[in-house]
């Protein structure tokens, strides 16, 4: 899906969208990239396949799944970092007493943000522990573990559901609350926030998979079952979101990271994010971000994927993020054409 034949990055990354739409990899996206001060965005297919279906926009909210883990759990974790209220080195039992005891007691922030805890890889909510919100946390922080702390990484939704649960106790308060509380308020992130959301004046919410239970595509309720079973609220995913906040969350992180401190983001959590932080361990991660497929060591493009059919990339050397929403899930749950026009817009973002 290389588009080659256009010169401007942002005519390349319509037609690149556009094509997605064509080849039927998501009945729609939207899209940004840019820097501190400037960005642009774009917006390609409709919201189903229906030709009477309503075209995306720009503005459109979507189910941003494993990008909650960035936009909540990274980012309220950063600012206790930076408070110093947690450590990286601090160990689960020492901020979460239900640890304490068991498998999860010894493990570390650090571990839990570079997965490399040996936690399980799913998290089979529902079958292991029930569906009240009390048995669930209980079973989760009795889980034993999978592997050993520190020797591999193995990426799994545990790390910010666990992560989700201390920032709770140490901030006092539910997660979405301390979301829009120290992050969405802020930055000015209005259109963000957990579900389920509505349509409203307007506003478009893209759907993803079809669900048995509801007879119909999921809109506007997040397409993961765990999240479901705690209300919608949770580290793992949940989050709803458009372009546009993305880019006011993506240009203060680039803000932070050149010396322009903000209100959200300690610049040292930033640049300790998009490091190395595994070693010579693989794949290699920074703090919950990761380096972009299809790039070298050196190349600073840090980026994180949600299920959904959705990304966002950072790149401070090049001070460039970008931004691809879609909701491919409409179609599929394989991943593999998705991947390849994600690499592709990529390589179109932080070309030059």
């Amino acid at each position: 899906m290389q588009i080659t034949h256009q010169t401007d990055p942002a005519d390349q990354l319509a037609a690149l969208v556009e094509s997605g739409v064509h080849d039927q990899v998501f009945p729609g996206a939207a899209w940004a990239m840019g820097s501190v001060h400037h960005g642009t965005a774009g917006a390609a297919g409709r919201l189903t396949p229906d030709a009477a279906s309503a075209a995306m926009r720009a503005d459109t909210l979507f189910d941003l799944a494993s990008l909650t883990k960035i936009v909540s759990v990274w980012a309220l974790t950063g600012r206790l970092v930076g408070q110093k209220r947690l450590r990286l080195d601090s160990r689960l039992a020492d901020v979460l007493p239900g640890t304490a005891g068991y498998a999860l007691g010894p493990v570390t922030i650090f571990q839990l943000l570079t997965h490399t805890a040996g936690l399980p890889l799913r998290a089979r909510l529902r079958a292991s522990y029930g569906e009240v919100r009390e048995d669930i946390v209980r079973g989760v922080l009795r889980e034993p573990l999978e592997g050993r702390p520190g020797v591999a990484v193995d990426y799994t939704d545990r790390a910010a559901l666990i992560l989700g649960f201390v920032i709770e106790r140490l901030l006092g308060m539910p997660l979405d609350e301390a979301l829009a509380e120290y992050i969405l308020r802020p930055l000015g992130m209005a259109a963000t926030g957990f579900g389920p959301v509505a349509p409203r004046h307007g506003q478009l919410v893209a759907p993803t998979e079809y669900c048995e239970q509801a007879g119909a595509h999921l809109c506007g309720v997040v397409h993961d079952f765990s999240a479901r079973l705690l209300g919608g609220v949770c580290g793992i995913a949940g989050l709803f979101s458009n372009v546009f906040d993305l880019q006011r969350f993506l240009q203060a992180m680039l803000a932070t990271s050149t010396g322009q401190h903000g209100e959200a983001f300690d610049a040292g959590w930033v640049s300790a994010s998009l490091t190395v932080q595994t070693g010579t361990l693989h794949p290699a991660r920074g703090l919950f971000w990761h380096p972009a497929a299809g790039t070298e060591p050196g190349d600073d493009i840090w980026c994180h994927l949600g299920f959904t059919g959705t990304a966002m990339w950072l790149s401070p050397r090049r001070g460039r993020y970008g931004v691809l929403l879609t909701n491919k899930l409409y179609y599929t749950r394989d991943s593999a054409r998705i991947n390849a026009l994600r690499r592709d817009f990529m390589r179109c973002v932080f070309s030059g």
